[in-house]
């Protein structure tokens, strides 16, 4: 950090262009339009969809430069000539903040194969993908970033029917600590965030059943299911220069979920 910064200014995010994976609604858009308001221009990427586009219109309000970046994780061996043509059109981003993903469920010996690698391709391979288009990008400039990868309670933890999507979130732990290690002398730090319970429209069959409900809030500490603003708040910390010293590291932003049992 700057040593000239200003305390409340180390949490800013001016001047600096954010990639939000998975940003067309839910926790990714919330941590777009989050580091939108902390002075950031912001990148939307999704499958294009009317869910995107109105996404993009929603955080134009804000102010700064916004637009829709289309792209689907499953193509993502095509992600780094896909990420060339975006730092043709906007310019390099500073930011990257990893937060699409898919889940399969199934009993464990009953999940298809397909269903396993589709889950590890686009919340895992296809991370590192993009992560390592970015790097590379930054490397060449010789500039620092930031990575942001979201986690999940299941980065250290299981429940019954995940075990893709288990084995995909651990993956992420780990891979936000090799990267970090490989690209801290490139000045890149490379975090993640573990959610717990978090109330959007993805999780509203969830939260609308009443004893699952009430399960989620009786195991969560400070009695509650948490929301996108609780996960894009500390988003904003990590991509900020008030983060300067952080690498590596997994935060749970779940309510206190870990800490108890």
């Amino acid at each position: 950090m700057n040593s000239d910064q200003g305390f409340g200014e180390s949490f800013r995010l001016d001047g600096r262009l954010a990639l939000v994976t998975g940003a067309s609604r839910g926790i990714g858009l919330g941590i777009a339009q989050a580091m939108a308001e902390a002075g950031a221009d912001v990148l939307l990427m999704a499958r294009e969809s009317p869910e995107l586009r109105k996404a993009e219109a929603k955080l134009k309000g804000t102010g700064r430069r916004v637009a829709a970046a289309p792209f689907d994780m499953h193509e993502y061996a095509g992600a780094a000539a896909w990420y060339e043509r975006l730092v043709n059109e906007h310019g390099c981003p500073d930011v990257l903040v990893n937060n699409a993903g898919i889940t399969k469920r199934a009993p464990a010996e009953e999940l298809p194969l397909a269903d396993w690698e589709e889950v590890l391709a686009v919340n895992l391979s296809a991370v590192f993908a993009l992560s390592q288009a970015f790097a590379r990008h930054l490397m060449a400039l010789g500039r620092p970033g930031k990575i942001v990868n979201i986690a999940s309670l299941m980065t250290a933890a299981a429940r019954k029917t995940t075990a893709a999507y288990t084995a995909s979130k651990g993956g992420i732990g780990q891979l936000t600590k090799a990267l970090a290690v490989d690209w801290a002398g490139k000045g890149i730090h490379v975090n993640a965030i573990a959610p717990g319970y978090v109330d959007t429209d993805l999780t509203a069959a969830l939260s609308s059943d009443a004893a699952f409900d009430s399960w989620v809030k009786q195991r969560t500490p400070l009695g509650r299911w948490g929301s996108p603003v609780d996960i894009a708040r500390p988003a904003v910390f990590l991509a900020s220069a008030a983060s300067d010293f952080i690498t590596g590291q997994i935060l749970y932003v779940d309510g206190g979920w870990m800490a108890t049992f």
